[in-house]
């Protein structure tokens, strides 16, 4: 067919698109996907190597694997976009393509959060949550504050997850009884599109004495008295601090003017921007769902399709339906699964669980996308 769609990101959006768009034509269309990193981490799989669960080696899916009919890898960082043309500028050379999809996720802005660099830790991105690995082992009992700095940040259970495997971690050592946790967060409910996954989690922290800051922020870290700053003029002492820190669009991204109000606009329908053939997903898209992979996922297959109706000559491909399903860990092996939707009407979510099975549903997730993006079989703990 003689066309060739660019692929910016190889996070979830990008390999569910490259795969997509791999099994409809069989090769028979180019798909050029790039990335500035080695290899795909799953969000949750950060956690798992953080808590000792497993190792940063073990969940690294290595694009250098990638074998999709059609589909060349590119290992580059994108330094400059053209949505007008469709053509990018890269550390490996430029890229022209008849479609073109962003896919980059969001950065984040350490320097935005004064004491965060100093004397907080970060875990977010997968430098700072694999380097949290030793100082978790090595942590003696303390004070723990779990902050969100600002929203909206991607997966939003994760924050509450951490604060529950800490204290199950805390426990197992031996430590929790000489030791403080606190979650503080900018939202009323810890999941706000859902009321039962809210409710199961608050009633999870009242029963593991985990201290619950709703509706507030983390301003500032002071590295002399060793307390968080609250926007709601509080303080919370911390002898260990991990920070959600604040999230932007990659910076060539903005550069390339392709925000509005800081993200990259889309018809939350097809994720087609405002440029004819130009489309976003995932974290860097302003879609209207939450910032998480499997969100992603789901943008990315209604995009690929549309795209692939195009090439065909076919009426408009399918419209993205603003669901997604999350998994959400509650300590002792037991995980929840909230179901969500956006688009249709109010958002709201149903929560499953927790339950062991569903820790098998969630182990399942994952060996099925590594199978089907990566072709071969995968255990997310060794």
């Amino acid at each position: 067919m003689g066309k060739r769609v660019v692929v910016l990101g190889a996070g979830f959006g990008g390999l569910e698109l490259a795969s997509t768009l791999a099994e409809e034509f069989a090769g028979d269309l180019e798909v050029v996907l790039i990335d500035r990193t080695e290899g795909f981490v799953f969000g949750y799989s950060k956690l798992d190597v953080m808590f000792g669960r497993t190792t940063a080696e073990q969940v690294l899916h290595r694009y250098a694997d990638l074998a999709k009919p059609g589909v060349t890898f590119v290992h580059a960082e994108v330094t400059a976009i053209d949505a007008r043309t469709k053509q990018v500028e890269t550390t490996a050379g430029a890229f022209a393509g008849d479609y073109l999809v962003i896919a980059l996720g969001a950065d984040y802005e350490i320097g935005r959060t004064p004491g965060l660099a100093e004397v907080g830790h970060e875990f977010y991105s997968e430098a700072g949550a694999f380097a949290l690995r030793d100082t978790i082992a090595g942590f003696d009992g303390g004070d723990v504050v779990i902050g969100i700095t600002a929203g909206p940040f991607k997966c939003p259970p994760a924050p509450s997850e951490t604060a529950l495997l800490l204290d199950a971690l805390l426990r197992e050592r031996g430590i929790r009884d000489s030791s403080t946790i606190s979650l503080v967060m900018p939202f009323p409910r810890p999941i706000p599109p859902s009321r039962d996954a809210s409710t199961a989690l608050l009633a999870a922290f009242v029963e593991r004495g985990i201290a619950w800051h709703p509706e507030t922020n983390v301003r500032s870290l002071d590295a002399e008295a060793r307390v968080a700053r609250l926007g709601d003029g509080s303080e919370l002492p911390f002898d260990l601090y991990l920070g959600v820190p604040v999230h932007r669009v990659p910076a060539v991204v903005e550069a390339s003017g392709l925000t509005v109000d800081g993200w990259v606009p889309v018809d939350p329908a097809t994720l087609e921007t405002p440029w004819p053939g130009v489309f976003a997903v995932g974290d860097c898209a302003a879609v209207g769902t939450p910032r998480a992979g499997v969100f992603a996922e789901r943008q990315a297959a209604t995009a690929a399709r549309r795209i692939a109706a195009r090439v065909r000559g076919d009426a408009d491909g399918p419209t993205y339906d603003g669901r997604g399903v999350c998994y959400i860990e509650f300590g002792g092996d037991e995980v929840g699964m909230v179901e969500v939707s956006f688009f249709e009407g109010r958002p709201n979510g149903s929560m499953h669980g927790p339950s062991l099975d569903l820790a098998a549903d969630k182990h399942e997730f994952g060996a099925s996308r590594v199978r089907r993006w990566f072709d071969r079989e995968w255990a997310p703990v060794d």
